[in-house]
């Protein structure tokens, strides 16, 4: 009996013992410094600070230096512009293969906001009460040289952005002669069709 009553007492003074904190688990950690990082003073983009001469947090690149991954070379390729002028042709070979890409290009990038046609119809475009993305197969886009239309995709025009960081050199040009295309469609004469064409548009259109 008095075995019995010690090892109860044994066990209620293990039960009222401060436990030792448990090992974190394998994510609390991260999970610890996410919310470190988080909560720590830091500046917003565009904000004055008082840590540098001309009052911005923002830091301009060294001069005479260009990012990491910007092509360098002929401007009229790399910037659409040659001799202060937008350039007046594509600067790299325009085959059906080109087209096909840039189509495939547009579709993903630009129809959302110009539409699969490309005549600024789109949900997207219904709903911008600001401004409606332009048509892109109208005469007056059409009009403008390929360069502009480049250069409108690097440096972006309206309200829209620059899409250079999210389309590579190739694929600019690619777009812009699915642009043109899409524009020459639409103005294309029957009689202006190669044969094989012209049949198969006399069967499908109304």
């Amino acid at each position: 009996m008095k075995r019995g009553r010690l090892l109860l007492a044994a066990a209620l003074c293990l039960s009222c013992t401060p436990s030792t904190p448990a090992d974190p688990e394998p994510g609390d950690a991260d999970a610890l410094d996410l919310e470190r990082m988080l909560r720590q003073a830091r500046y917003a983009p565009y904000q004055p600070s008082e840590l540098f001469q001309d009052g911005a947090v923002m830091r301009r690149p060294p001069e005479g230096t260009v990012p990491h991954d910007r092509v360098t070379g002929d401007p009229g390729l790399t910037r659409g512009v040659a001799g202060g002028a937008y350039v007046t042709r594509i600067p790299v070979p325009v085959t059906l293969d080109l087209l096909r890409y840039g189509k495939q290009r547009y579709d993903i990038f630009c129809a959302t906001c110009h539409g699969i046609a490309g005549d600024g119809e789109s949900e997207v475009a219904r709903n911008m009460t600001q401004r409606r993305p332009p048509s892109l197969v109208d005469a007056r886009a059409q009009a403008f040289p390929p360069g502009r239309i480049y250069q409108s995709i690097v440096q972006g025009y309206g309200l829209m952005r620059s899409y250079e960081p999210q389309i590579p050199l190739r694929e600019r040009w690619a777009i812009v002669a699915y642009i043109k295309a899409l524009g020459r469609s639409r103005a294309a004469a029957l009689d202006a069709l190669p044969e094989p064409l012209r049949e198969r548009a006399r069967k499908e259109l109304p």
